[in-house]
């Protein structure tokens, strides 16, 4: 059969990768391998990024903790090299674990912090995520009322019965939700009713260079339109510069997060202040 001939024995019209494609799959293979190593040894840390009010930009209204996995020297994985191969794996399960592992851990440790902590919907069942969570909540009584979780809208409609009866039971004991890139996938606006997200992240791919786009424009008063009515809090992903950081204020975003008001950084920045 084809799969037990030798590399010399293939018929000569078999299709043969070029070089480029090989030298990728090399690469990507690699980049899981050290993923996998780093996941064993919990070798991650999450980077900081300030939301700030729209209002008072020299105010913030939270921080997003974004993981960054790091090899054995320290240097960063890319995370376009892996998240795509991992999102649907246990490895994407853990991933969302230690991120909210290292969260929890940040908030107990800064009582005056509110932070954004990133998950995929699919992690709502994970008995490790489960866990972390819980061990958290009672081990500092005060994280629940200053942990957002952030689910994005490509994930969420994927599952909402489930991800609604989830988002119930947390809120309960005073956890935040955000949707996160809303826009990216215009299927989930008939999700909206049923969803109760607290906060309505707008997708980056609508506030980029805003205040010169009108059909950008107007599909982001859109959708300020729809989280008004659902009362939910409005964050704009990607902001830049300073004229799409005046537009945005002047049609009423609550918040911004972009490299305009700061990177991630591993140093966190109330630290900075302090």
């Amino acid at each position: 059969m084809m799969q037990h001939l030798k590399r010399d024995e293939m018929p000569v019209s078999a299709p043969m990768s070029d070089p480029l494609s090989v030298a990728v799959e090399l690469r990507d293979s690699e980049a899981l391998d050290l993923v996998r190593h780093a996941l064993r040894h919990k070798q991650v840390k999450l980077a900081y990024q300030p939301v700030v009010q729209t209002a008072n930009p020299d105010r913030m209204a939270f921080y997003e903790g974004l993981l960054r996995v790091h090899d054995a020297s320290g240097r960063v994985i890319p995370a376009k090299s892996f998240i795509d191969a991992v999102e649907d794996t246990e490895m994407g399960r853990i991933l969302d674990a230690l991120a909210l592992e290292k969260g929890l851990e940040v908030l107990a440790a800064e009582p005056g912090l509110r932070l954004a902590i990133n998950m995929s919907a699919r992690s709502i069942a994970y008995p490790g995520w489960t866990r972390v969570l819980e061990r958290g909540l009672q081990d500092n009584s005060t994280v629940g009322e200053r942990l957002i979780l952030e689910i994005t809208e490509r994930t969420a409609i994927t599952m909402p019965d489930l991800v609604q009866v989830f988002m119930a039971d947390l809120q309960k004991k005073g956890i935040s939700f955000a949707l996160d890139d809303f826009g990216a996938g215009f299927t989930s606006f008939r999700y909206l009713k049923d969803f109760y997200f607290d906060i309505l992240k707008i997708d980056g791919e609508f506030i980029r260079g805003i205040h010169q786009n009108a059909d950008n424009q107007i599909l982001t008063e859109a959708m300020l339109s729809l989280a008004r009515h659902f009362d939910m809090f409005t964050v704009a992903e990607s902001v830049e510069n300073h004229l799409d950081a005046a537009y945005l204020a002047s049609i009423g975003v609550d918040c911004m997060q972009g490299y305009y008001f700061g990177a991630p950084t591993i140093n966190p920045y109330w630290q900075k202040v302090a």
